[in-house]
């Protein structure tokens, strides 16, 4: 008999932005068949999406929606008390009236759009995926109707909000009563529903072994959802994998219920060698002691293995992607994701965890070179988002040198630092093998907030290398945050101030709110950064950790992000760029017209091709 034989599904689940495969799955299936395992993907998250934008699931929402308000409504006055102040209700209570206020408001104002939205969503749907995404009218009308589709999806789930990027609930929190309840609760939980059928299905594909990936917390109750209804109906062996568990290993240790109801083991950091290991265990090869990277519950107790040294990604096989139906997704071409390098070369930022739990290392340009020949010749492929932290001016250049002379004809998009080494001649050189955009780590336009941040670039500099970049016909996008420790007002508005002066050569940025991830640097040492205080975490498995700090207030920094959004509005002149919500939908806008064709297409002149 093959040692091989086991069959080994890889599942990425719901919440994640549908626009393109993750990055996850497909490298790990990419290993596991190069050593001869059995394996196959599935993605569930693209499957949701086309599953409840139907016409069908519209209707049948909204007939949710009214019988739920009937129940709620001959409830109400076994709950709701005159007498009482909110902070008197029990938890289930609160849920409970803010159920009923939710669907009734959202029925009793959207009565005439509700008459007309399941008749409209499959062609909205169609056009986000055909030639008609890059009519600016058409795109932008139809974007609006998902949104509002979404809104009628999720009605009769209050509280609980499924959007395209992600969930909202304001009753959610990051500990693990809270996370249990929300996956058992079939009333807010739109998953437990939408899992009914799949579940068969999944079991029917007779796994002995089934991961499911949760790189977002946006994915926590719908993936530990899946996992708790696999686990009641299935022997398989349920793994859970991806980054987000495995910044929080100590606190999920102590948790044995978890490994019992969700999942046999968790997988921790990364992936690519630890699956192979697991796949022999699976298979009988190796014990489940001798499996790196992995927590795993045995004899009442929970044991964490000992942690391997990472596959360098030269040593790695390809990612597989035969498992995808690209025509599934929203765009009318799929941007695969690419990492060409992992970890961050400078790693110095204060404020960043994002290479956490990541060992620095970067592919060979041959190898990056031979595997966009696979994509192109294998998938039909032409288009690349780089995930890696950053790209670095020489890498670019000699990645650039090597396209053209294999006359590989691509089209890609980076994130980058603002470093002097990124010449004319580079960026130019750039351009012309394909790169079509750069995400540049911008931040702040205060010099006393980037000393802080330790960005390590010349500050002085930063903006000839957009005008650069600008001229080589690249489109600059800027990320920048606002509330970092310290930050005052007077701060924030020489950010906006920056943005507004320098429009002509940055053509976008996108705009967040400071967090501190509980393993980014600056924890380390709060006093150095104004914070002042840091509260023991209520929510044991939030990937953030609350402070106090000197800087602006909450109100102000809400009066700040205000006066960004208005500003930048009429300094931009409400651009095309500020719909296209994706990045990859930008790109793609960008690789058809030119930067200067999208910098130019504002929604008040409707210029469409």
């Amino acid at each position: 008999m093959d040692k091989h034989n086991k069959k080994l599904l890889l599942i990425f689940p719901p919440q994640w932005t549908p626009i393109s495969p993750h990055f996850a799955i497909p490298q790990l299936v990419g290993q596991l068949k190069a050593k001869g395992f059995n394996a196959s993907a599935l993605d569930l998250n693209i499957d949701f999406f086309n599953e409840i934008l139907t016409t069908d699931s519209l209707k049948y929402s909204i007939q949710l929606a009214q019988n739920e308000l009937e129940i709620l409504k001959k409830n109400l006055m076994t709950v709701f008390s005159i007498e009482k102040k909110s902070s008197d209700y029990t938890f289930e209570e609160q849920i409970f009236l803010y159920r009923y206020n939710q669907i009734n408001k959202f029925l009793q104002t959207n009565n005439d759009f509700l008459s007309i939205i399941p008749s409209i969503i499959e062609n909205a749907k169609t056009t986000v995926k055909n030639n008609d995404f890059y009519s600016p009218a058409k795109l932008i009308e139809s974007v609006n109707i998902i949104d509002r589709a979404l809104e009628v999806i999720s009605i009769p789930y209050s509280p609980l909000k499924i959007e395209f990027e992600g969930i909202t609930n304001p009753f959610f929190k990051f500990n693990y009563k809270n996370i249990k309840y929300f996956v058992e609760d079939k009333k807010t939980n739109i998953f437990r529903k939408y899992y009914e059928n799949k579940i068969d299905e999944i079991i029917n594909k007779k796994a002995d072994f089934i991961a499911i990936s949760l790189n977002s917390s946006s994915q926590i109750i719908p993936g530990l959802t899946l996992t708790y209804m696999l686990k009641k109906k299935t022997k398989a062996h349920i793994n859970i994998g991806g980054n987000f568990f495995g910044r929080i290993t100590d606190e999920l240790s102590k948790h044995k219920e978890f490994f019992k109801i969700f999942a046999d083991s968790v997988s921790i950091e990364e992936g690519e060698g630890p699956i192979i290991e697991v796949a022999k265990y699976i298979n009988g090869i190796i014990s489940i002691k001798e499996v790196p990277n992995l927590l795993y519950y045995e004899n009442g107790c929970v044991h964490q293995n000992e942690k391997m040294k990472p596959i360098k990604l030269d040593d790695m096989a390809n990612m597989d992607l035969s498992d995808y139906d690209f025509k599934k997704y929203f765009a009318p071409e799929i941007v695969i994701p690419y990492q060409s390098s992992r970890g961050c070369y400078w790693g110095k930022c204060s404020f960043c965890d994002q290479d956490f739990g990541q060992n620095f290392n970067i592919k060979k340009i041959d190898k990056v070179i031979s595997e966009f020949k696979e994509f192109k010749e294998k998938y039909n492929i032409n288009s690349f988002e780089f995930i890696d932290e950053s790209v670095s001016p020489s890498y670019l250049k000699d990645l650039s040198y090597k396209l053209k002379e294999n006359n590989i004809n691509i089209n890609f998009f980076i994130d980058a630092r603002l470093e002097t080494d990124f010449t004319k001649e580079t960026l130019e050189l750039a351009h012309k093998s394909g790169l079509q955009m750069i995400l540049w780590g911008l931040e702040s336009g205060s010099d006393d907030v980037l000393k802080l941040i330790n960005k390590g670039i010349d500050l002085n500099k930063r903006f000839d290398i957009l005008r650069d970049s600008k001229n080589a016909g690249i489109w600059n996008f800027a990320f920048i945050f606002f509330g970092f420790p310290t930050e005052t007002k007077k701060d924030a508005l020489q950010t906006i101030d920056m943005l507004i002066k320098n429009n002509d050569i940055i053509h976008s940025y996108g705009r967040s709110v400071f967090t501190m991830g509980r393993h980014a640097k600056l924890s380390r040492e709060p006093e150095k950064y104004g914070i002042t205080k840091i509260y023991p975490a209520e929510d044991e498995f939030s990937p953030n950790i609350k402070f106090e700090a000197r800087g602006m207030n909450k109100n102000e920094l809400k009066e700040i992000l205000d006066h960004c959004i208005k500003e930048c509005a009429k300094a931009y002149n409400n651009p095309l760029w500020m719909y296209l919500r994706y990045r990859e939908w930008l790109f793609l806008y960008i690789k058809k017209y030119g930067s200067d064709w999208v910098k130019n297409c504002t929604i008040l002149s409707n210029r469409e091709s």
